[in-house]
């Protein structure tokens, strides 16, 4: 039991997508939800478990089916998936119980569909074959296909025929990729792949690098990287809310990708192909953070904000991935937690703001008055100081830290002016955003407006999500030595290969 518990993660989302469709839970709406909230919690739980026991007995690798790899397909729970597993499946919690309030209401299969998108986004940060990553991605593109039509008009149509297109093409372009690099490598498994990638010799290099390039673009596609970013603002600001909450994590899957091939892979031992995507990333991390600046600045409403904030927090993470070190990749442990929970809670807070201010809804205009203004007010406030990266909570600390990171990097002249760019733009424009929303009024609270108070389970699922920057704060130091841990067994070459390829043995 304790070595399934790697594969309890994947399994525990599948059961309960199955069970939330059968009778009685998938007929009655009460009995939905409780079962959805009692599995969701679980699963966390299970997954919680899962890290503990990596932190005490080091990385677990689970082959199924007894296949050993490279032949057969691996799990591989190491310090860094299990604490994204652990972060995916809590936002799961928050997501599953904030839709209880009445969300899940607008459309069928809501709480199935979660499942199942969780299901494909633990399995791509638990996976140690290339392929598999694959099957995973369209697990979860598929949940999410259904869920961003969640209780949709024209509008959510159309940009989600655009996403689904996109990502059609994405698919299409990572198969080609892996078909390459197998042809080439004769192997999917990734420990197997970054051994025998540097023994590659005369045409097969050039060959294996268009692969790897090609998964390049896929990772910049999933992750939202200039130019392949136009897709997201638009998609996450239709989304529901609740909806785009749980989509914070999917870029992340892109950047996690990113981690994994090209430090193991295409990382410090790969012959001729060593960091061959770096100055790549530089440049597209760089181009996004400017542009991810300039769509927060111009954001007309709140959600389209946070959408913009997300395309910027992805090109700080791949700025800190491009520089190949341990201090830099355990900054981006760190900072991605952080803006993981806090672009969730402030989806969140767009809905709960723009369902008090009636017509105007998240509009960052004058408007009516929030009907509870020192609940959301303060929610707001720390949210705030948390994403712009003030003293004292989690975003200070991570901005410290990745500027320290990068501080002898090859491009940091560059780098450092764009980063502290955006991030004077982000304080300009959510603080501005935040008195236009609580103290700009041009009307009465109306009857109905009183009505739209936060339901209690909204309530619960924001203050968990509204903790977590004062929380990372708090346990600051632990966090640190996890993530400086995560980060040292990620570029640990040797060791890696060694216990994936025995079996964790």
């Amino acid at each position: 039991m304790i070595q399934n518990l790697t594969f309890l993660p994947i399994l525990l989302p599948i059961l309960a997508g199955v069970i939330l469709l059968m009778p009685p839970f998938g007929s009655n709406k009460s009995t939905r939800r409780v079962a959805s909230v009692l599995l969701s919690v679980f699963t966390f739980a299970v997954s919680l478990a899962l890290l503990l026991k990596v932190q005490a007995d080091g990385t677990q690798v689970y082959a199924i089916g007894d296949w050993s790899a490279p032949f057969g397909i691996v799990l591989v729970a190491d310090p860094l998936s299990t604490l994204l597993v652990c972060l995916t499946t809590l936002l799961g919690v928050v997501c599953v119980l904030y839709a209880s309030a009445g969300d899940d209401d607008k459309g069928s299969f809501f709480h199935p569909l979660v499942h199942f998108l969780i299901l494909g986004v633990n399995g791509a940060f638990l996976t140690g074959d290339a392929f598999n990553l694959f099957v995973f991605f369209e697990v979860l593109l598929i949940a999410s296909y259904s869920l961003l039509m969640h209780g949709g008009d024209k509008k959510n149509t159309r940009v989600a025929l655009q996403y689904v297109i996109l990502n059609l093409v994405g698919s299409a372009i990572f198969l080609i990729a892996l078909g390459i690099l197998y042809g080439v490598l004769g192997t999917l498994n990734m420990a197997d792949m970054a051994q025998k990638v540097a023994l590659l010799q005369g045409d097969d290099v050039y060959l294996a690098k268009i692969g790897g390039m090609l998964l390049l673009v896929v990772f910049a596609l999933k992750g939202a990287l200039l130019p392949l970013h136009l897709w997201l603002p638009n998609t996450y600001a239709t989304a529901m809310p609740v909806v785009a909450a749980l989509f914070a994590i999917m870029t992340k899957v892109g950047v996690y990708s990113m981690m994994r091939v090209y430090t193991l892979i295409f990382g410090d031992e790969a012959g001729e192909l060593t960091h061959m995507a770096q100055s790549w990333l530089w440049w597209l991390a760089i181009a996004t953070i400017a542009m991810g600046a300039v769509g927060v600045l111009a954001s007309k409403d709140l959600r389209k904000l946070i959408a913009n904030l997300v395309i910027v927090s992805v090109g700080t993470l791949v700025a800190l991935v491009a520089v190949q070190t341990i201090e830099a990749t355990s900054a981006a442990i760190y900072y991605l937690v952080h803006s993981t929970l806090v672009t969730a809670a402030l989806f969140i807070l767009a809905d709960l703001i723009g369902r008090q201010r009636g017509d105007v809804a998240d509009r960052i205009s004058a408007g009516s008055a929030v009907s509870q203004p020192k609940l959301l007010g303060a929610c707001f406030l720390i949210a705030a100081i948390a994403v712009i990266g003030m003293p004292p909570l989690s975003g200070f600390i991570g901005k410290v830290w990745l500027l320290k990171a990068t501080l002898n990097a090859e491009y940091t002249l560059v780098f450092w002016p764009i980063y502290l760019f955006a991030s004077l733009a982000i304080l300009f424009a959510v603080s501005k955003a935040g008195s236009t929303l609580f103290w700009h009024h041009h009307a009465k609270i109306t009857t109905d407006t009183k009505q739209e108070r936060v339901h209690p389970a909204q309530l619960v699922a924001l203050l968990i999500l509204i903790s977590g920057a004062p929380l990372m704060t708090i346990f600051a130091g632990p966090l640190s030595e996890y993530a400086i841990g995560a980060a040292t067994q990620l570029h640990d070459f040797n060791n890696n290969i060694k216990l994936i390829l025995s079996g964790g043995q």
